[in-house]
């Protein structure tokens, strides 16, 4: 599977997204995508029920990616995912660091998912994020343009009113 996709599928993974195809180039499938692993994990109802939707917290930091040249390409202009750590996500989550991709979460996970866009360094920032153990979760685009490096996927813990940062590289 194509680097790039495994960002799209854990966006939408963790984020509930629907369809796959519409964020595709040209709007069409891939190929040669191998079969959605199918989820084993029902959504958590009453586990997202107990989550705030919104809160005081703020998320920052910079996405990075190392080459094996030992090059550093900082996430420019890239979404950031920022999904409560559930079993479901967390299964979504260890599914896409695998390389492989897991079929569309239930749409009611994407009232608790927050996103942030990084600036041209790299840089984000996401405020109103509840209290509480998120995963944050991004993608370089490589030089060139066709591919992205693998998934980053940092966890943090976050309180009331707080801002904590997070080294989102690898």
């Amino acid at each position: 599977m194509r680097p790039w996709i495994r960002v799209i599928l854990l966006s939408m993974a963790l984020a509930g997204c629907q369809s796959v195809q519409n964020l595709m180039p040209g709007n069409s499938a891939v190929k040669d995508a191998p079969a959605a692993v199918k989820r084993q994990v029902a959504f958590p109802i009453a586990a997202y029920a107990k989550f705030d939707k919104k809160g005081t917290a703020t998320i920052k930091g910079r996405l990075m990616y190392m080459t094996s040249q030992g090059k550093r390409i900082y996430g420019a202009n890239e979404k950031i995912s920022i999904a409560p750590v559930t079993t479901y996500s967390a299964e979504a989550a260890d599914v896409a660091l695998s390389g492989r991709r897991i079929e569309p979460a239930d749409p009611r996970a994407s009232e608790y998912t927050h996103f942030a866009k990084t600036d041209s360094q790299g840089y984000f920032a996401a405020h109103d994020i509840p209290a509480g153990v998120f995963y944050v979760a991004g993608s370089v685009l490589l030089p060139g343009g066709k591919a992205r490096s693998p998934i980053i996927i940092k966890q943090v813990e976050i309180g009331h009113g707080k801002t904590v940062s997070v080294d989102l590289s690898r």
